[in-house]
């Protein structure tokens, strides 16, 4: 009898007793404290069959809590399923005493939150992965007025990080012959240029200048953690529009490209906020793409570039600045600027010199760059290679960043060494041209006009 048949078994055991539980009047809305005694029984629970049954339950009743309900079991799992500074105490000094291995295996037990425990054999449930993913994304929600909670938080990211480390995570590429319920949640969960319709979909994953893939992990079935679209094409492109309407992409067949461009990467799963999936997806993408078209010569983003915007908006009222500089940004206020070609001419000779400073020199408390989708190119060992003037003229491309995109380019040789000066000194690997954005960026906040 293996594992997987006695999860179904009991699962459907749970939910028979569930009916049950209906017939005879018990509420359909049980509070925390009932949960709380569920996951105490899990826990003092020495079989594995009933400890399967158990945690069904268990995340069966979590499910019907209300909102209010769930906040209170969060603060009962902080305070009644933590580690027991007495056990702490007595570990401690025992390892203080002897100094050897068993006794600081000992230390290590005592210092684990209960938490950790109750959330391994929560785990056992038919979906109990699912479900704890979903529980997490609930804690998530309430961490800003709580801070209590955050200590929960680390214990689920402790746990995630193990379970859904690189070794369990399964590469599939989605096509317009992926089953339906898959392509759903492409469209459903796409964070980057919403898909519109079917349509729109369809243009996505054609055959001839469009790829994508996803990462799948078995425990979660067929809901993709996190995917990532590309466009096959000639060069490197600078404008979103284009790709997105499905244009020419001056490829007839996929073996006459020679960039393969990232132009859109989603993370799926709010529960699994913080667990990195994105550098061994891009990394392993680009292996695949080699394999099918060893010809590629370029890997590169084409990526948004979201607080741009603020900012400049910031910038606006630093009066440290120069009143032109201050004023020509004035103009971003301007209703359609981008359609006024001499308007926007004016903007460009300001705007992204002021974007290199911003993506190359401005950081944040932790010494990394502002942006967070710089952060996490670069940490991958990309190179911030271009800034593209009204590289994405949508409502939401102009709000968030004046319109602008960048390339982050993955040159194989240089990621890792590009990836460790990031990690050692935060070095922002950039290409000349982005240099000399850079430098102008200075002139323009002395007040020196620079060709």
């Amino acid at each position: 009898m293996n594992m997987s048949f006695l999860q179904e078994l009991f699962n459907n055991i749970t939910q028979r007793d569930a009916l049950l539980r209906r017939r005879s009047g018990e509420s359909a809305t049980p509070d925390h404290g009932q949960l709380v005694a569920a996951c105490q029984a899990l826990l003092e629970s020495d079989g594995e069959a009933s400890s399967i049954a158990l945690a069904s339950r268990a995340l069966a009743m979590y499910r019907r809590l209300s909102a209010l309900e769930r906040a209170s079991f969060f603060a009962r799992l902080g305070a009644e399923f933590a580690a027991e500074p007495a056990r702490i105490d007595a570990a401690y000094g025992a390892y203080r005493e002897a100094r050897d291995n068993a006794s600081l295996q000992a230390l290590f037990e005592a210092c684990e939150p209960r938490r950790q425990e109750l959330f391994r054999r929560l785990n056992l449930a038919s979906d109990g992965t699912v479900e704890l993913v979903r529980m997490r994304e609930d804690l998530l929600a309430l961490l800003r007025d709580n801070p209590g909670l955050n200590a929960i938080d680390a214990d689920f990211a402790h746990l995630f990080g193990s379970w859904f480390n690189r070794g369990f995570l399964v590469l599939k590429r989605i096509d317009w012959n992926t089953p339906a319920s898959i392509l759903e949640k492409i469209i459903r969960y796409e964070a980057v240029h919403e898909i519109q319709d079917w349509d729109d979909l369809r243009r996505r994953l054609d055959a001839r200048d469009r790829r994508c893939f996803a990462f799948f992990h078995p425990a979660i079935g067929d809901e993709p953690l996190i995917f990532v679209e590309v466009a096959l094409c000639k060069g490197l492109p600078n404008r979103i529009q284009p790709i997105l309407a499905g244009e020419e992409s001056g490829v007839e067949e996929p073996e006459e490209a020679d960039s393969a461009a990232f132009f859109g990467i989603s993370n799926c799963q709010t529960g699994l906020r913080g667990i990195s999936f994105g550098n061994f997806l891009i990394k392993q993408v680009v292996q695949e793409l080699k394999q099918e078209l060893p010809q590629l010569r370029y890997f590169v983003t084409l990526s948004p570039v979201p607080g741009f915007a603020q900012w400049l908006e910031e910038c606006r009222s630093d009066e440290s600045l120069p009143g032109e500089l201050r004023k020509t940004l004035g103009e971003l206020d301007a209703t359609e600027w981008q359609r006024d070609p001499e308007r926007a001419a004016k903007l460009e000779a300001v705007v992204k010199p002021l974007a290199a400073r911003y993506l190359v020199h401005e950081k944040n408390a932790r010494g990394k760059p502002l942006n967070a989708v710089a952060r996490f190119h670069l940490g991958n060992g990309a190179e911030l290679h271009r800034v593209n003037w009204l590289g994405d003229v949508s409502a939401k491309g102009l709000k968030q960043a004046a319109g602008l995109m960048v390339n982050y380019l993955y040159v194989l040789e240089d990621i890792e060494r590009n990836h460790e000066n990031y990690t050692a000194n935060a070095t922002v690997a950039c290409s000349s041209e982005v240099r000399d954005l850079a430098r102008k960026a200075r002139k323009l906040a002395k007040g020196e006009h620079s060709k």
